[in-house]
């Protein structure tokens, strides 16, 4: 986060405070078991998207492209897709453990940005074409698709836990009920799976642009773990097209789907085990810059 520019690092803190404010709110509603101060959460993750917004606008301007290649520019995406998704269902499902799901799982994402901050890179040309475009965005879809999904498992999950154990005050007003669940569920299992598809499609066409070949572009780990996530997600869709998977099952499997994802995208990308880059290491230098004799080397 500090080596981010000046106005980066300004709106960017301003995007952590909103929404760790929206997380403390659902904190302490889920401790007091009300819905007080619920109506804090709106405001707060729709400055968390303006500014997103705005950040990734800076981020643009500065690198003249869309910013969908860096891992950073990606999770702020990813975070602003998920807020725009929470502001339309908010209306409709307004149980506070819902919201208080859909705010922290944003929060984590922006956090999880704040450890990977860097400046904005110069793309690789290979970033600019249509291919790319379209596979960054089916990727981000995909993974947006595929939380949401695995949000509504945990609740699911949850809820069906407390009802076993004759909790039911815990569920009822707090939670969806199951069948809502379910179906976001289902939602967002058929939505990342027909993404993430449409996302290998275009990894598939940029490695063959660039010259990587398949043998190479599949052993690649963050792929590898991309394709398991793909192949779970696609198991779940026809075993519930099929109806041989029941919902709790269905929610397991896209808790897993997730948490591949989750290692290809940030664990993976993090530890530097891939060779899945499209931005160049080095950071966007101003006009008057001058490089030195060993910069020019590089």
């Amino acid at each position: 986060m500090f080596e981010l520019s000046l106005p980066e690092a300004v709106v960017f803190t301003l995007i952590v405070l909103a929404q760790a404010a929206a997380g403390v709110v659902a904190a302490l509603q889920l401790a007091g078991g009300r819905r007080r101060f619920g109506f804090v959460h709106g405001p707060c993750v729709l400055a968390t998207v303006i500014l997103s917004t705005a950040l990734l606008s800076v981020r643009g301007v500065s690198i003249r492209a869309v910013p969908l290649t860096g891992l950073f520019d990606s999770l702020i995406v990813l975070a602003l897709v998920f807020g725009v998704l929470y502001l339309l269902l908010k209306s409709t499902v307004e149980q506070v453990w819902f919201g208080s799901v859909m705010v922290w799982a944003i929060l984590g994402i922006i956090l999880v940005a704040a450890l990977v901050a860097k400046p904005a890179s110069r793309v690789q040309e290979l970033a600019g074409t249509p291919w790319a475009v379209a596979h960054a965005s089916a990727m981000i879809l995909a993974t947006a698709s595929t939380v949401f999904a695995a949000a509504n498992s945990a609740l699911y999950l949850l809820g069906s836990y407390r009802l076993k154990h004759k909790r039911l005050m815990y569920v009822l007003g707090r939670i969806p009920n199951m069948e809502t669940l379910a179906h976001m569920n289902r939602i967002g299992v058929r939505a990342g799976f027909a993404l993430l598809t449409a996302g290998i499609v275009g990894g598939l066409g940029l490695a063959h642009l660039d010259g990587t070949g398949i043998t190479k572009w599949l052993a690649d780990v963050k792929v590898i773990c991309i394709i398991l996530a793909w192949i779970s997600l696609g198991t779940l869709v026809i075993l519930d097209r099929l109806e041989l998977l029941k919902v709790k099952g269905r929610a397991y499997g896209t808790i897993v789907a997730f948490g591949l994802l989750l290692i290809a995208i940030i664990g993976v990308t993090v530890a530097g085990a891939t060779r899945h880059r499209f931005s160049q290491e080095q950071p966007v230098q101003p006009e008057h810059y001058v490089p030195t004799v060993a910069t020019q080397a590089v």
